[in-house]
């Protein structure tokens, strides 16, 4: 495993959700826990800024261990959905999150963001 890899590594292990990149297959991540993730970058980033509504892209980036274009990607890929909407509040962004979007899979089209967001203990506004 190479140092940006194992840097990486170490960030989500001291998260309370592990992330894994696209890389990863489903082998132990060297602490007894598999590698993949049961949520995807897109919940991972609703659940960042549910956290922090006002938190940076880069910051983002950072937490869900993606780059910061993905993350920028996701964001227009949320907004368009109706998930997400942000305002600009000075030189940065705040996200408001959609509580009452639901999932876009039958298996799971019950359930709500704001359900999401209430799991992970975020914030919704």
């Amino acid at each position: 495993m190479n140092d940006t890899k194992r840097r990486r590594s170490d960030r989500y292990d001291r998260s309370t959700m592990s992330s894994a990149t696209e890389t990863d297959t489903d082998t132990d991540a060297g602490d007894g826990r598999p590698s993949w993730t049961f949520l995807t970058n897109h919940a991972h980033v609703l659940v960042a800024i549910g956290q922090d509504p006002e938190m940076r892209q880069r910051d983002i980036a950072d937490a869900v261990g993606i780059t910061p274009g993905a993350v920028t990607r996701i964001l227009a890929e949320l907004e368009a959905s109706g998930c997400v909407t942000h305002e600009r509040v000075g030189r940065r962004n705040r996200y408001h999150i959609n509580p009452e979007v639901h999932f876009r899979h039958p298996l799971e089209s019950e359930v709500t963001i704001g359900q999401l967001i209430e799991l992970t203990d975020g914030i919704i506004d």
